[in-house]
């Protein structure tokens, strides 16, 4: 069995280039998921992969380019799976599709922490041409997604289903944030019960609301 290739500290070769890119991706994914979005600095990046932050800083331009990055990966998976699942479906009817997508976005806590930041933080330090590259992927996956319902829903117009994907995207956004609060918070929770209810259920609310925005667009239209 031929020997793995000894580690390099700096890489030269494209491949070692492309290599160092995805650690650097990798890296600062763990690292989110572990303590959320916002705690997750460039010498945490750097310090998981061994590399000094002036390196890191040769394949990205700043802390939000990587986060942003990381975004428009996540909308790409989550619309491959979720048009998957609904083009698959046997049944098409309105509270699967709320299911569907109440489960896509629950089951991904990186992204839904993602969302809230880019238009806070993430798009406000990068450049144009990053935002630019950015917007069109995560536009794509919205607009991929909103097919895929429009097919499983035909009686719903293409202008429903993006404003039904949309309003689910930028509320998992936020309500994952009500959902995990910081350890100071939980604890003010756990001691206090009259404040319990300020934590919320990600899933349930989500496809709750996708119920009641399905239910109500017939009625709109009139």
């Amino acid at each position: 069995m031929p020997e793995p290739d000894p580690p390099f500290q700096r890489a030269r070769r494209p491949e070692q280039k492309q290599q160092r890119h995805e650690a650097i991706l990798a890296a600062a994914r763990e690292a989110a998921l572990e303590g959320g979005v916002r705690s997750v600095s460039l010498n945490d990046i750097a310090e998981r992969i061994g590399i000094h932050k002036s390196a890191l800083l040769r394949y990205f331009e700043t802390r939000e380019q990587i986060f942003l990055e990381l975004t428009a990966r996540a909308w790409r998976e989550w619309a491959a799976s979720v048009t998957e699942t609904l083009d698959n479906a046997e049944v098409s009817r309105p509270s699967l599709v709320a299911s569907i997508l109440a489960s896509s976005f629950a089951s991904r806590p990186l992204l839904c922490d993602l969302i809230p930041h880019t238009a806070l933080s993430l798009e406000r330090n990068v450049s144009v041409e990053a935002v630019r590259r950015y917007k069109y992927t995560s536009l794509g996956a919205v607009q991929a997604v909103s097919a895929s319902v429009g097919r499983a829903l035909p009686d719903l117009s293409s202008n429903e289903c993006r404003e039904l994907i949309s309003t689910l995207a930028t509320l998992a956004g936020g309500l994952w944030q009500i959902a995990n609060p910081p350890p100071d918070l939980l604890e003010l929770y756990a001691e206090d019960p009259a404040l319990a209810h300020a934590r919320v259920d990600v899933e349930p609310r989500l496809r709750r609301t996708a119920e009641v925005m399905l239910a109500g667009f017939p009625a709109s239209r009139e």
